[in-house]
């Protein structure tokens, strides 16, 4: 997908010169920026394969989380980059060559339909690939505006069409780039995952008949499909193992956590430190 991208990327820059079709720049701008992601995407797929190691414990799992803010900031660029472009072009539209740029637009959507085709099983399970998903989403969209607007230039000579599309194209980047910003964002920042309710899980703690009280409740992603937990759990049971393998039944099945950190200790133990 990487390779018929950025042979398709030239083709498009070449074809908008010719044409003198800025939707057919602001496209191929896109796919400069699809390119940049698989690029990331690919480096990032193999990064995280790579063991954990003392200095890094967790493994490379945030290089995706990285990678994906990356390319949302590049989206923006290339979005603003666009709409720049777009306003210098108002006061007087240029004449653009409408068949050629609807031949290459075609040859643009047909690749952008190939790369949603290839990397849709795997949105859900990865931000890092969501992030070129997104890329390749916007830019078979691009390709169908840049096509309306060689249809439209060509029936009706309406050159304001090539114009209008490309705002449309930068304002459906910087949409796309603000959503995987914000996603990638709360993962780096340690938000709780957006599925999980915090005061559901206290309250399924606290229903163990032992349990007394639940504090230093934590729960975070490491990455998309990886959700850590780690908690306080106050007993006096005299079998701690019993109340701990119990609240770890329930945090697997009930809330589908895995990576788990459960401490459990008795009433008169000190919240916040030792201090005896």
């Amino acid at each position: 997908m990487l390779l018929l991208t950025i042979l398709y990327m030239i083709a498009e820059v070449i074809g908008g010169i010719i044409t003198n079709s800025l939707a057919l720049l602001a496209d191929a701008g896109h796919m400069l920026g699809d390119s940049a992601a698989l690029i990331m995407s690919f480096f990032a797929a193999v990064m995280v394969m790579k063991p954990a190691s003392s200095e890094k414990t967790y493994g490379y799992y945030r290089t995706e989380i990285i990678v994906a803010l990356i390319n949302g900031l590049l989206l923006i660029g290339i979005g603003i980059f666009i709409f720049y472009e777009g306003i210098k072009r108002i006061v007087s539209p240029p004449e653009v060559e409408a068949p050629l740029m609807i031949i290459i637009a075609i040859g643009g959507l047909l690749i952008n339909i190939t790369g949603l085709i290839l990397l849709h099983s795997s949105v859900t399970e990865n931000l890092n690939v969501k992030g070129a998903f997104l890329n390749i989403a916007g830019d078979t969209l691009g390709s169908l505006g840049a096509i309306t607007a060689g249809l439209m230039i060509y029936f009706f000579n309406f050159y304001y069409a090539d114009i209008i599309t490309s705002f449309l194209i930068s304002v459906l980047i910087i949409f796309s780039a603000v959503r995987l910003i914000k996603e990638s964002g709360n993962i780096l920042l340690e938000s709780t995952p957006k599925h999980i309710d915090v005061k559901e899980i206290e309250t399924a703690l606290l229903e163990i008949k032992e349990v007394k009280k639940v504090h230093e409740l934590h729960v975070w992603s490491i990455s998309p499909q990886r959700v850590a937990l780690s908690v306080h759990i106050v007993s006096d049971h005299p079998d701690g193992k019993d109340v701990l393998c119990e609240a770890d039944n329930i945090l697997r099945k009930r809330f589908n956590i895995h990576h788990l950190t459960i401490q459990v200790e008795p009433s008169d133990f000190p919240e916040k430190h030792c201090d005896f």
